[in-house]
């Protein structure tokens, strides 16, 4: 396989699934029966799978943040218990 034809795989459906996918490229880079253009194919597929779950995070944090934001408001009683 030729580094330039080598099209990209597609991004993950989730966050175990390119989890997954991250462990298995460690663990092929890992074995050393890898050549060195297998090694930097993966090596790239790793860095993409990276800053997707980087991402992923990040937008997770945000919608953490946002939630947070409207639950921690102060309490306040609009009517007396009856």
């Amino acid at each position: 396989m030729n580094a330039s034809t080598h099209q990209p795989d597609p991004l993950p459906s989730s966050w175990e699934e390119a989890h997954a996918s991250l462990e298995r490229i460690v663990r092929a880079m890992e074995s050393g029966q890898l050549s060195l253009e297998e090694s930097i194919l993966k090596y790239r597929e790793g860095v993409a799978l990276v800053n997707w779950l980087r991402k992923v995070l990040l937008d997770a944090q945000q919608q953490i943040s946002i939630l947070e934001s409207d639950l921690l408001k102060p309490f306040t009683l609009d009517a007396a218990p009856e």
